[in-house]
């Protein structure tokens, strides 16, 4: 269900829940109470124009802001619900509305399993065992735009693939919901022409833009490309301030405004006001671009663009003063919309990395200081936010607070409060996950953490292990499963094949059929903890179409009972030393990977040795029950069964011969 709540007041900050508290609360056909946040957002129109560079999606805002809210119910039946606002006029109610909820196919929401919490399932008890990989930075200038976010969903679950990890946290290189996104300066190279407003007291603290210099200029460009409608008047406005009136130019798209502009008079404010009509087909902002006409000094301020006769403002970007923290980017917020829209399209689970780092990790250095306390208030308004727009989404899978903070800061007491904060607000129970840049064992015991995580690269580094893909990767699980509770699942949130100072490999290249991928899909798999390695370099996977990697592990593993096989690291050894066996098994079931160890990237890629075919190799397992066997001998290239047979365990153990195979062969294992 969506709500739209007819609010007339305005507020200084819409999304400060101290300013203003605006929830549905919901009476279920149980009788359960629950109060659902409600949320400021502004429609948009949006088009999907294609690959060209930059401006491949077109939004353009429909009418004023407003207030909506999302429900998801968990029961069927007849609800009644009403409006809560609460502000600092006090409280005031709706008149009630109803709806009747009939039953659904769906399977619910993601949880910690309650047959076996190393793992997940679904609320109606079905396992989810997450393959996937990050789709980190979404947006206008990002191999992944928002038009394509479908296609690479699609292409994800027709192999198998489940989940997908993603930051909405990216400044301005891509989608920020909380983050800094200005029109005259980027994160990367931030040197904004701003400066104190010169003269009125009331402007104390405040900025302008400054403009300054013989033939000087400035160009307004904004993070996001300003969508404009064909053959629409709009109307560019703002106050200037000169010294030494140099006079000003001022020019937008294919108009020049500069006469409307006017003179830039010394010590005093000027309003001025110009209007511009695009031309057929015109559909993007150019500039607007201010240059000196001589030597001296302007001051801008109150920059606007609006529709003529409109009231949405098009140039939000453009304001020096607004607010980082606590001041949510409404076309980001959209955009997470139409990413949201397609994972419930194509069967993807979202892992969302709400917070950027960055605005936040230099507040978390003192867990009694009133920049600590600041940090809390923030993240709990912004994760208010996230339940209330995204939380009825199944397919929203974790809130995941940070990528990679710094291990070392006393960040238990935030994990503490915003934890309980999520628990009091967010009727679907979703998931709360975190990372940090190194082991982070604080946080993968937290109580108010679900899902432990780690980030994991293969580099020449010190351990030594790097070139051995499939060892570091069991060491790596090993020291993750053996630290986690029982009580929790545990993922490799990232990994890959990565430099010394983490950036791409240059030996990816040489991997044209990335075995260090498929060597790490498997050997996590099967590892213990409850995902696949989340890969990283998702640009080169879609760039080489290598989503049918995941295929032969999703169908392989779309039948084991991660939840009720009580599975642990198997006993299955292998009678020739040449390959390496691993895999999970329980009373009456195994899950059986065996590589030829010179089958790994390093060998088989750099060093250029082929795997010798491997012929007559015996398998031997102990610790099942007795009796009869189903075995399923897997390609786990082609996702083709070699062989199925049966065969007989008794006393305990189970022996096998595997197929002839020279890279890697799986086998499952059913009694």
């Amino acid at each position: 269900m969506e709500f739209r709540i007819g609010l007339e007041k305005e507020y200084a900050n819409p999304f400060d829940a101290a300013e203003v508290a605006l929830d549905v609360e919901i009476q279920t056909p149980g009788g359960r109470r629950l109060a659902v946040p409600a949320f400021y957002c502004q429609d948009y129109e949006w088009r999907a124009l294609g690959e060209g560079e930059r401006k491949s999606d077109w939004y353009y805002p429909l009418g004023l802001p407003g207030w909506r809210a999302r429900f998801a119910p968990t029961e069927a039946g007849r609800h009644t619900c009403v409006a809560l606002l609460k502000d600092a006029d006090g409280t005031a109610r709706s008149n009630a509305v109803a709806f009747e909820c009939i039953a659904s196919q769906g399977r619910g929401f993601l949880r910690v399993s309650a047959k076996d919490p190393r793992f997940m399932e679904f609320d109606d008890g079905t396992p989810f065992f997450a393959i996937g990989q990050n789709v980190a930075f979404m947006g206008v200038s990002q191999h992944v735009r928002i038009n394509r976010v479908g296609e690479v969903f699609g292409k994800l679950a027709r192999n198998g693939a489940n989940y997908v990890r993603i930051w909405t946290g990216c400044d301005d290189w891509a989608m920020g919901l909380e983050a800094r996104k200005s029109a005259w300066a980027r994160t990367w190279s931030w040197k904004p022409p701003f400066a104190p407003i010169p003269g009125a007291e009331g402007d104390a603290g405040l900025q302008c833009v400054k403009i300054s210099g013989q033939g000087a200029s400035v160009r307004c460009s904004p993070s996001h490309p300003t969508a404009l409608r064909p053959g629409a008047r709009y109307v560019l406005s703002g106050a200037v301030m000169g010294e030494g009136r140099p006079g000003l130019q001022v020019k937008i798209n294919s108009a020049d405004l500069t006469g409307a502009v006017g003179e830039t008079p010394a010590g005093r404010w000027r309003d001025f006001r110009g209007e511009f009509t695009t031309g057929e087909g015109e559909l993007w902002l150019s500039g607007p671009t201010f240059r000196l006409a001589g030597a001296g000094t302007v001051w801008l301020k109150d920059l606007s663009l609006k529709e003529a006769g409109g009231e949405v403002e098009l140039l939000w970007e453009a304001d020096p003063n607004r607010p980082v923290l606590g001041d949510y980017n409404l076309v980001d917020c959209f955009m997470l919309d139409k990413v949201v829209e397609a994972a419930e399209e194509h069967g993807i689970y979202l892992q969302l990395c709400l917070l950027t780092r960055d605005l936040y990790m230099n507040k978390l250095g003192d867990a009694s200081s009133a920049a600590y306390e600041t940090a809390i208030r923030h993240a709990r308004n912004l994760l208010r936010y996230a339940v209330g727009r995204w939380g009825c989404s199944t397919n929203v899978a974790c809130w995941e607070y940070f990528n990679e903070m710094n291990p070392g800061l006393p960040t238990g007491r935030f994990y503490s409060e915003t934890g309980q904060y999520l628990e009091q607000i967010d009727p679907y129970g979703h998931l709360r996950a975190t990372s940090a840049w190194g082991d982070s064992p604080n946080d993968w015991r937290h109580p108010e953490l679900d899902l432990p995580q780690m980030h994991w690269y293969l580099r020449p580094d010190k351990e030594g292990n790097w070139k051995d893909e499939v060892e570091a990767i069991l060491a790596k699980a090993t020291l993750l499963r053996k630290t986690v509770p029982d009580s929790k699942p545990a993922m490799f949130g990232e990994c890959g094949l990565a430099t010394q100072r983490w950036g791409q490999a240059d030996e990816m290249k040489q991997d044209e059929e990335l075995v260090h991928f498929h060597n790490m899909l498997w050997a996590s798999a099967l590892s213990g903890i409850s995902s696949t390695g989340m890969f990283w370099w998702w640009e080169e996977l879609d760039k080489r179409d290598a989503y049918g990697h995941y295929r032969p592990l999703a169908l392989f593993l779309a039948d084991v009972p991660f939840t009720t096989a009580g599975l642990a690291p198997t006993s299955a050894a292998a009678s020739d030393e040449r390959v390496r066996v691993v895999g999970l098994q329980g009373k009456d079931c195994a899950c059986i990977w065996l590589l030829n160890r010179q089958a790994t990237w390093f060998k088989s890629v750099v060093g250029g040795a082929a795997p010798e075919r491997l012929d007559g190799v015996e398998l031997r397992l102990s610790g099942l029950a007795d009796g009869a066997y189903r075995v399923q001998w897997w390609d786990t290239w082609r996702a083709a069964t070699l062989k199925q047979e049966t065969a007989r365990a008794s006393g305990g153990e189970l022996h096998l011969t595997v197929p002839p195979f020279a890279r890697d062969v799986a086998c499952k294992i059913m009694k």
